[in-house]
């Protein structure tokens, strides 16, 4: 009877071993961000425990028992040794990135926009010229008002003004509806798509729609932020999904007619420009027919260039040529044009389409980098990083969690150090974000 408790448990604790070697992979991932400092500790004492007990149970037991003990304490150690090593190597990178030339770190920190958990930590970032943006969201103002989070945003950009540095871009997602991340103790409104009637003219609806941008607007303004991720301009398709958790476009869309969509997100836009507020048209190409959530999976988008151009991307196009809207691409693969990668680092749909087809100027931004279709894609997030910036993109948007910056920038030092980041674009990028802060102040 003992030999079979004996069996049981190193069965047991081979299991345990197991589990902790898978978690020690996966703990830089961005899904377990909340527990991370928790796990770590959890699974470094849980792989010593079992190191000394296999050691005991070499000793102690014969046969089968000692090899089942051997075999708990290889993977053990493997686990313990994995968490060692990612950890060490992570604050290496960060050490490393922390002791760049300051001009190198500025000249390509200016296409990071870093969301954050630790204010302290982000601080120094934007003290190392690290950054050129910052995003804010729902955590970062638990139990704040107005005028906490004005201070805080003034600290920051009072850093950037002694710096003698253009301001940091201080980006929110502030759509109205379920995606309010700052109400309170801004207004909350609800979704622009309530305060438009589908029975009447749309051109009735602009004063109610301007009325509403206003309230952002001023808001905004008065403590700080500059560039706000509005409007959703992904016309509703009607699709749900009950795996959907975090996009629910069909919850957040302003309508299925791609002309109100178009008119609705340009009066916003123009409005929110009167109080130096950039707005940001969300989410390209269009994920109104996308059934997969890009924060947990991979998603494409295989309707046929056509039919986009002659309905979903009416909205972008027009936005995009009659204001200074920011466009965010998002993470489906857009199949008619590139198969293989998500359209916020695919060459093709940037460089290829948006910039030289199309031949627009303006600022883009990826959705964040931390969603598991950018994260776990086959580039990876080194790769996907430096392909958005050669590609076209001039902002990276790195909210989730601010760790990821640290692999992502590295990246693009080393591709910079070994000429494979293309200046040209890098120029054209520089010379648009600072034209989009001048207008802003303007």
């Amino acid at each position: 009877m003992q030999a079979v408790y004996h069996l049981l448990w190193n069965i047991v604790q081979l299991l345990v071993a197991l589990a902790i070697l898978f978690v020690a992979n996966y703990l830089r991932s961005p899904f377990l961000a909340n527990l991370r400092f928790w796990l770590f500790w959890l699974v470094l004492g849980l792989s010593l425990s079992l190191i000394i007990s296999a050691v005991i149970g070499i000793k102690k037991h014969r046969s089968l028992l000692k090899m089942l003990s051997v075999l708990v304490l290889i993977v053990s150690f493997a686990g313990f040794s994995s968490i060692l090593g990612t950890e060490a190597k992570f604050h290496l990178v960060k050490h490393q990135i922390f002791s760049t030339d300051a001009n190198r770190l500025e000249k390509l920190g200016n296409h990071f926009i870093v969301g954050y958990r630790d204010f302290e930590g982000l601080k120094k970032l934007v003290e190392h010229r690290a950054i050129g943006g910052v995003f804010i969201t729902a955590r970062n103002i638990k139990e704040q008002s107005k005028a906490d989070i004005q201070q805080q945003i003034s600290t920051l950009q009072g850093i950037r003004q002694q710096q003698g540095l253009s301001p940091l871009w201080i980006a929110v997602d502030q759509e109205g509806g379920i995606v309010s991340r700052l109400s309170p103790p801004l207004t909350q409104l609800p979704p622009l798509a309530t305060i438009i009637s589908e029975e009447q003219p749309i051109e009735q609806s602009k004063a109610a729609v301007i009325k509403y941008a206003r309230v952002h607007g001023q808001e905004l303004s008065e403590i700080g932020v500059n560039l706000n991720f509005a409007p959703v301009v992904d016309l509703n398709k009607g699709v749900v999904n009950p795996q959907d958790k975090f996009s629910q476009i069909y919850r957040r869309a302003i309508s299925a007619d791609r002309e109100v969509v178009a008119k609705v997100a340009l009066w916003y836009c123009q409005t929110l420009e009167e109080y130096g507020v950039k707005c940001t048209i969300k989410h390209f190409p269009g994920l109104g027919r996308v059934d997969t959530d890009t924060h947990i999976d991979h998603a494409e988008l295989d309707t046929p260039l056509s039919e986009l151009v002659a309905d979903d991307w009416v909205p972008f196009r027009q936005v995009m040529n009659n204001s200074q809207a920011f466009t965010m691409l998002g993470h489906a693969k857009l199949m008619a044009v590139d198969d293989q990668n998500p359209v916020s680092f695919s060459s093709a749909v940037v460089g290829d389409m948006i910039r030289k087809s199309w031949q627009h100027d303006g600022v883009l931004i990826t959705d964040d980098f931390c969603m598991q279709a950018v994260y776990s894609s086959k580039a990876g997030l080194a790769a996907a990083t430096i392909e958005a910036i050669n590609a076209g993109i001039d902002l990276v948007l790195i909210a989730f969690t601010q760790d990821l910056y640290y692999p992502a920038m590295d990246a693009l030092l080393k591709a910079d150090q070994a000429g494979i980041l293309d200046q040209v674009v890098l120029d054209k990028s520089y010379r648009r974000l600072e034209q989009a802060k001048i207008i802003s102040r303007g």
